[in-house]
Parts: structure tokens; C-alpha cells; sequence
């Protein structure tokens, strides 16, 4: 369902231009290099980046103007829901154990947060230090004491995050944006999206009314409409792929997603999803690499994790089998791990797997 909008887009990409043969050749590898480029970028966006994206786009005169006259249109995606994220305060980390207020639900901090919303919550308390308490709460219609109660409590976040940060030279942890949360309904995971704007529709082009369009325009319109359709269609393309994504992987693991045994995730690596998905192996990591999903019992996973080789499976099968039978052999090792796994595996790649599990 995905290929043929893209497809669709593709053929805008390229409709207009008359090259030579060779020229042809030349122009459509830098293209495609470039298209790929360009689709690495948008990829490897978080989800809050890539809505200020769709926001500068769509607030475009041009945008709006191409969607009044028929050749841009907008519809929601046939399938998409949308998830409240169970988060306790919007893009903050607990460092070194976390705040025990928060853990235990003293003064209830993630409900008074998640009754202010997202959006009021990020842009008063988070972005903007120079309201008052009680201005804070007149714009929240919370109390002026609660007000002062989120402040005290932010600023000690920050304190304690500022007193945990890692020493220097030691890379920061890797930050994930958070995409869709997974519940299970009549007995299979379905997606829930947290963030609406991103998933509130995808884009289409009338083909008719484009070619219209541009032969009653200025030469310079005709091309800036051409390349806003370019644009377009690269948004397009992140959406579906990532969409498309998603829906492959919670079916790939729905065993996992309906037990949340770790021993239920089936070997499903980025190569062979990029395969699947028509994409470049390359553009896809940077598509999974930094995302996330919440997963039905609450806790939130890299996508990348979703995505095992079966040697990781089979290395944290090992693992469990070690912990169990500390004294074990190789070849007891690889009796035990056939049992569990149905397959069988040589005691040498036994004897790697334990060592790379030791000095882990």
C-alpha cells in the first residue's frame, strides 16, 4: 500500500525534465544519491523535530495554496490511533534512581503534569523561566500551590541531573524518541501513536490538477510548486516507511508482545526489514536508531530492539542457561540451549558466546 504513493511521488520527482541518454544516466544516480541523502535526514529526525518539519511545510502560502486548488490533499491514515504516553514529567531523565516522590506518587506529580498536557506543560514550566507561580497556574488552571509544588520539584530534577551527568570523556547515553505505544486488544498488539500531528494524515498529489496548475503559472512558480512536491513526497515517504515499520515489526513479535517473555522475539534484523520495506539498508538504521516504543506492559524499548539477530537470541538464551547452571560445559551448554531453542549449535560457537557473555 506504501510503494505505490511513493511511487506516485517519484513520478513528480522526475516529470518536466528532458536530458540526453547519458545525461539521463548521470542526473538519475545523483538523484537517487541525493533522494537517499535527503531520506537519511528526515529519518533520523525525532518525532519533535520532524513535526516543527510538517509544520513550517504545511504553514507554507504555497502548501496552502496547492491544497486549495485540488492538487494536494490530506487524509488520515486508514488505521492510525493515537496513545496518551504514560510518561511522569515531558522530556526529563531520572538519573541515579529517581526522584522517590515520583516513584511512590507523593503529591501526585504525574497526574498534576499530565492534567496540565504536553504542550502547556513543555511551553510554561519547561521553556519559559521567567512566569510567576501564579501565573503558571492561571494559564494551567491549576493552584498557585501546585504551581510552586512543580516548579520546586523540577528544579530539584535538574539539580540531581546536574550532580549524576557522566564524567568527561565518557559518551552520553543514547536518547530516544518515543513513537507509539503497543497494547493488546482482542488477544493481538495494535499501535497507538503519541504524538498526533506527525500521524494526523498522510499527503496525495491529483496528478491532473497539478499539471493544471503549472501550466497556468509562471515558469518560477512551476518549479517551486515542482520541488515543494519533491518535499513533500519525502515527507510522505519518512511517514509510511516508519508507519509501515511499525505495523511489520509488532507482527513479527506479537508472540513477545503478548507474554513479554524475552524468549518469545523472533530473529528479525534491519536487512531483512529494509528488504521488506524497499528501502536501503542504511536509511532504515537511521529510521530505527534512535526511536522507541512503549511497550504493553508500560516500559519503553529502542525499536532496535525488536529487531534481534538470532545470535543475540541465542546469546541471552545462553545467558539464562548460565545463570541456572553456573558450573555447566560447553557441550552442556549446547544440549541445553538445543532444547530450548530447537536448534542445534557447535560447542565452539558455544565457547564464543560465553566469552563474549563474560566480558560483556
Amino acid at each position: 500500500m506504501f510503494s505505490e504513493k511513493r511511487d506516485g511521488f517519484l513520478y513528480h520527482i522526475t516529470m518536466g525534465f528532458n536530458f540526453s541518454h547519458r545525461s539521463k544516466i548521470s542526473s538519475k544516480t545523483s538523484s537517487v544519491l541525493r533522494g537517499r541523502m535527503k531520506l537519511a535526514g528526515l529519518f533520523a529526525m525525532s518525532e519533535e523535530e520532524f513535526e516543527g518539519l510538517l509544520a513550517s511545510v504545511e504553514g507554507s502560502e504555497r502548501f496552502n495554496l496547492l491544497r486549495k486548488t485540488g492538487v494536494l490533499s490530506v487524509a488520515g491514515f486508514s488505521k492510525a490511533r493515537f496513545n496518551a504516553r504514560n510518561f511522569a514529567g515531558y522530556g526529563l531523565r531520572m538519573e541515579a534512581g529517581g526522584l522517590p516522590e515520583l516513584v511512590d506518587g507523593k503529591y501526585n506529580y504525574a497526574r498534576l503534569i499530565q492534567g496540565i498536557g504536553r504542550e502547556k506543560f513543555e511551553t510554561l514550566f519547561l521553556k519559559n523561566e521567567t512566569l510567576s507561580d501564579a501565573e503558571r497556574a492561571e494559564e494551567c488552571g491549576i493552584s498557585e500551590e501546585d504551581s510552586k509544588k512543580i516548579r520546586e520539584f523540577l528544579n530539584r530534577v535538574f539539580i540531581q541531573a546536574e550532580f549524576a551527568s557522566p564524567a568527561a570523556g565518557v559518551p552520553p547515553a543514547a536518547v530516544y524518541s518515543a513513537v507509539a505505544g503497543v497494547e493488546i486488544e482482542n488477544g493481538k498488539p495494535v499501535l497507538g501513536f503519541f504524538n498526533r500531528e506527525v500521524w494526523k494524515g498522510r499527503y496525495s498529489v491529483n496528478e491532473k490538477k497539478l499539471a493544471m496548475y503549472i501550466s497556468g503559472v509562471s515558469e518560477k512558480e512551476a518549479a517551486a510548486a515542482r520541488e515543494l512536491i519533491k518535499r513533500v513526497g519525502f515527507l510522505e515517504q519518512r511517514k509510511t516507511t516508519l508507519y509501515a515499520a511499525l505495523e511489520k515489526l509488532i507482527a513479527a513479535q506479537a508472540d513477545y508482545l503478548l507474554t513479554g517473555e524475552p524468549a518469545k522475539r523472533r530473529p528479525y534484523t534491519q536487512r531483512v526489514l529494509a528488504k521488506e520495506l524497499g528501502v536501503h539498508a542504511s536509511v532504515l538504521n537511521r529510521l530505527v536508531s534512535n526511536k522507541s516504543v512503549q511497550l504493553p506492559w508500560g516500559m519503553e524499548t529502542p525499536m532496535s530492539e525488536l529487531l534481534p539477530s538470532e545470535k543475540k537470541i541465542n546469546r541471552e538464551k545462553l545467558y539464562a542457561i548460565m545463570i541456572k547452571h553456573p558450573q555447566s560445559t560447553d557441550a552442556d551448554l549446547a544440549r541445553l540451549l538445543e532444547r530450548v531453542s530447537g536448534k542445534k549449535i557447535s560447542r565452539r560457537s558455544i565457547n564464543q558466546y560465553r566469552r563474549e557473555l563474560i566480558n560483556k
